[in-house]
C-alpha cells in the first residue's frame, strides 16, 4: 500500500481510506464481519479510517471505534459533523453550540480520547466561517481535535475559509473530501486548484460513482435488487437522460479497461488516485468480500494513452448528472433566494439585510 503526504499537515495516509459508511443499520450491523473487515484493512497496510456522525445515526461510529480497540495509536482516525441527527433544530450546522456538543458524541462513541481529523460534513451558510473555526480552533487547542476538515466544499469558501484563517489566527482546514471520479469531474476546474494553492489534501468520496463504476448496470444487463439500488432508487431511474448516458459510457469504458489489462473498477479508483491533488481514495466496502476486491486494486497504474482515452470520453471538468455534485447552494435550490422583490420584503420584515451582515463583521474585525 503506498503512502502519501496528507496535505501539508506532516501526516502520511495509506492511498487507499476505509470509508465506514456502511457499518451500521444503513448498510452491515454484523459486528463480527466489520472487525474482520477492519483486521483485514490493516494487515493490507491502510491506517486511514473515515466516518461520520450521521451514518447509521452514530452506529458506524461505534462499530468502527470497538473494531480500532487495542489498534488506535497507529490508525489516522476521521470523522465529521454537519449533517441532520434528528428533527431537533440545533442538532445540526458547523454552530460552535452543536460542535461542541457533537465532538464530545463522536468522542464517546469512537471510544477515543482524540479525533484525527475533525471535518465539516457540508458547507453551512447560515453561520459564519469564522464562528466555525473559532470552534475547532477551540477543539484542537484541548487536544480533543488534532486537524480539522472539510466535505464538499466549492472552492470560493475553501478559499473564504483559508482567508479567515490568516486574518483571525485560527486552525486553518487541512483536507477536503471531495465527490470525484470519472463521471464527476467538476472539482478537477475549481476545488482541486484551490486545494493545491493551499497545501489542502484532498481525499475523494465515491470514486465509484455510486457504483456505477463497477460495471454491475450496463445496457440490457441492468442489475436488480443491489444494496445501492435499494437505498437510492433515484440514482438508479435508467429512463433518465444522464443515466443512459452513463449506460452508454460504461461499456465504453469496459473497453477502454479491458485493452488495459485491468477492471472497470480497477480503472476508475486508479483514476481518482492518479489526480495530484488527492492524498487519498475512500473505498466504502458493506462486505468482507467488497473490501477484498477494492484492495486488490490498490497497485493499479494508469498509462497516458489510457487517461487521455478517458478524457476524450468525459471531458475534464464537467459531470454527467448533478446526481454526482454532493451539494447544491441554497441560492440554486430556493429560487427566491435569486429574485429581489421577495427577498426586498423578508428583509424589510426582520430578515437580515446585507447591512446587517456588513456590521457584524466590521464588529469581528
Amino acid at each position: 500500500m503506498e503512502f502519501r503526504p496528507l496535505g501539508r499537515t506532516g501526516v502520511s495516509v495509506s492511498k487507499f481510506c476505509f470509508g465506514a459508511g456502511m457499518f451500521g443499520y444503513f448498510g452491515n450491523n454484523d459486528e463480527t464481519e466489520c472487525n474482520k473487515m477492519v483486521d483485514y484493512a490493516i494487515s493490507e497496510g491502510v491506517n486511514f479510517f473515515d466516518t461520520s456522525d450521521v451514518y447509521s445515526h452514530g452506529e458506524s461510529e461505534t462499530i468502527l471505534g470497538k473494531a480500532l480497540k487495542g489498534k488506535r495509536q497507529d490508525i489516522v482516525l476521521a470523522t465529521k459533523f454537519s449533517l441532520p441527527i434528528d428533527q431537533n433544530p440545533n442538532h445540526k450546522g458547523n454552530s460552535r453550540r452543536w460542535i461542541f456538543e457533537e465532538v464530545e458524541n463522536s468522542l464517546r462513541r469512537l471510544d477515543t480520547d482524540y479525533i484525527d481529523l475533525y471535518q465539516a460534513h457540508r458547507p453551512d451558510v447560515s453561520t459564519d466561517i469564522d464562528e466555525t473555526l473559532g470552534a475547532l480552533s477551540d477543539l484542537v487547542r484541548q487536544g480533543k481535535v488534532r486537524m480539522i476538515g472539510t466535505s464538499t466544499f466549492p472552492a470560493e469558501q475553501i478559499v473564504e475559509a483559508q482567508w479567515c484563517s490568516e486574518k483571525r489566527m485560527r486552525e486553518r482546514f487541512w483536507t477536503e473530501q471531495a465527490p470525484y471520479s470519472i463521471f464527476a469531474r467538476k472539482v478537477e476546474s475549481n476545488v482541486f486548484p484551490a486545494c493545491e494553492k493551499y497545501g489542502i489534501g484532498g481525499l475523494v468520496w465515491s470514486p465509484l460513482a455510486q457504483g456505477w463504476l463497477t460495471g454491475k448496470w450496463r445496457q440490457g444487463k441492468t442489475a436488480e435488487g443491489t444494496h445501492r439500488q435499494n437505498l437510492q432508487p433515484h440514482l438508479f431511474e435508467m429512463a433518465r437522460p444522464e443515466n443512459k448516458e452513463k449506460l452508454r459510457l460504461v461499456e465504453e469504458l469496459r473497453n477502454i479497461a479491458g485493452n488495459a489489462g485491468v477492471s472497470l473498477m480497477g480503472m476508475a479508483l486508479a483514476f481518482a488516485a492518479n489526480h495530484p491533488a488527492v492524498a487519498s481514495v475512500i473505498i466504502g466496502p458493506r462486505t468482507f468480500d467488497q473490501l477484498r476486491g477494492l484492495l486488490d486494486c490498490s497497485d493499479i497504474e494508469l498509462s497516458e494513452d489510457v487517461l487521455d482515452a478517458i478524457d476524450e470520453l468525459v471531458p475534464p471538468g464537467t459531470n454527467i448528472s448533478s446526481d454526482d455534485d454532493g451539494y447544491t447552494a441554497p441560492e440554486i435550490q430556493d429560487k427566491y433566494l435569486r429574485r429581489r422583490e421577495r427577498r426586498s420584503r423578508e428583509t424589510s420584515a426582520g430578515g437580515q439585510t446585507m447591512e446587517n451582515i456588513e456590521n457584524y463583521k466590521q464588529k469581528k474585525q
